[in-house]
């Protein structure tokens, strides 16, 4: 794993990192992968494994999960 980890760093730097997507995603490889780094819990694309890795405390992916299941975003979906 890259000794120093930051949001925006590039999602291939982080070696030894296990990328996980949800089981329901489609087989079109646009799916949001997680892996959990010293720190808290990298997000990336997966059409762009090698691009910017996003980099939140596990406390902020909690808040977004429980925010997701109460609804909050479904307006976004149209």
């Amino acid at each position: 794993m890259a000794s120093r980890v930051h949001n925006g760093m590039s999602a291939a730097s982080l070696q030894g990192v296990v990328w996980r997507k949800s089981a329901r995603s489609g087989a079109l490889g646009n799916c949001v992968e997680l892996a959990h780094v010293d720190g808290g819990i990298a997000v990336r694309n997966s059409r762009f494994p090698d691009g910017p890795a996003l980099v939140y405390t596990r406390e902020e992916v909690a808040a977004f999960v429980a925010g997701a299941k109460d609804g909050e975003f479904d307006d976004l979906l149209g």
